[in-house]
């Protein structure tokens, strides 16, 4: 190995003004190593400052043993000098070299108290966040009626069809199953009392009212929020939104409007489907383990169903296409430009959908039931 020359070798000195700051020259890499070991045994205890300004020659080698000497005297990055040549070096290895001990995080009470507090500070801004969107929703929506050439017609069909028609088989299924679940457990508890028959009005109740414009909500803000979310956030990420600004061309009107539209309409639409197939899940039910014909449960239902209970089913449905689709645009467009920002928000609607929807149906529950309807 070629030996390093005195006039090159590591050199370490204290500054005569300030004992506290070294200075460092000479050649600083993996070839002069261990020298530069030696030379950093001379280091005071009380360190204040590294000037390695005067550094002729420096690789990775020489960066982490300056960086691990600072860390150890817990300097700051303005305690640090360097040559404008070498910082990038030193900010690199700073990236992937920091063996500063961590904080260690606090599991006291009132570390628990901070976190909650953050957490209710964020939910209150997102519902701020929330509301001042569908403010400008509903204003862009009502210029539609004055301005009717904003319409995307094509685009709020296609939504359409991706929001309702393509969700049908997934709505169906899942309604069918949980309906005859309902009829099942229903009929396993009332067998014991003899009164199989009022599976009917379990079932009718239960979906009519709850379960199937629920389960459709679930199911949308699972499948609808998340490829909103996507959707928008890919956009902002490759930065078609700013263009579309700079074109003059209003994001809300031809991306948030037409998913809206779309969910306005196919949403309450999607509900009925799942109460039709909830309620032939409990038909199903009645004829192969009740042994009540088909032609007796129907006309049960007949004598039993109500419309109100229907009306507060369907009632309930474009609140939740409102929430649905508020929540993943707008956390689309809170995409930061990264792939990481995308997957985040996409997780983040999908979890505020599902619990914003599921508080209002409880809310909106006892409240039908409190006004008796």
């Amino acid at each position: 190995m070629a030996q390093v020359t005195p006039n090159h070798a590591p050199q370490l000195e204290q500054d005569a003004h300030d004992p506290g700051v070294i200075r460092l020259s000479g050649t600083w890499t993996l070839k002069t190593a261990l020298a530069a070991a030696e030379v950093l045994r001379g280091v005071p205890d009380t360190l204040t400052g590294i000037d390695a300004t005067a550094i002729d020659k420096m690789d990775s080698a020489g960066v982490l043993q300056v960086l691990r000497v600072a860390h150890r005297a817990d300097l700051g990055e303005d305690a640090l000098k360097f040559r404008p040549d070498h910082q990038a070096l030193v900010c690199t290895i700073e990236e992937v070299a920091d063996d500063r001990p961590k904080p260690k995080r606090d599991f006291g009470v009132l570390a628990a108290l901070e976190r909650l507090g953050v957490s209710v500070h964020a939910t209150g801004h997102n519902i701020k966040a929330l509301c001042s969107f569908l403010g400008e929703n509903l204003v862009k929506g009502a210029r539609l009626v004055k301005e009717p050439r904003r319409f995307r017609l094509t685009a709020t069909v296609h939504q359409m069809e991706q929001v309702g028609l393509d969700a049908v088989p997934l709505v169906a299924l899942l309604s069918y199953l949980v309906g005859a679940v309902i009829a099942f457990l229903g009929s396993t508890i009332l067998r014991d009392f003899g009164a199989e028959i009022y599976v009917v009005e379990l079932v009718n109740i239960a979906f009519l009212r709850e379960f199937a414009v629920l389960l459709t909500a679930i199911v949308l803000a699972g499948r609808t929020a998340s490829a909103f979310t996507a959707q928008i956030g890919a956009m902002k990420a490759r930065e078609e939104i700013d263009a579309m600004r700079t074109l003059g061309l209003d994001p809300i009107d031809l991306l948030v409007l037409p998913r809206l539209l779309a969910l306005l309409v196919t949403l309450p639409l999607l509900t009925f489907i799942a109460m039709v197939a909830g309620l032939a899940g409990g038909i199903t039910v009645g004829a192969f383990d009740l042994d009540i014909p088909p032609q007796m449960y129907i006309a049960r239902m007949h004598e039993t169903m109500e419309v109100r209970h229907m009306l507060v089913g369907l009632s309930k449905a474009p609140v939740f296409a409102l929430v649905i689709g508020l929540i993943g645009c707008l956390e689309g467009l809170k995409v930061e430009g990264t792939a990481q920002s995308v997957g985040e928000r996409t997780t983040s609607s999908v979890v505020q959908t599902i619990s914003l929807v599921i508080i209002i149906d409880a809310f909106a529950a006892l409240w039908f039931m409190h006004m008796d309807w």
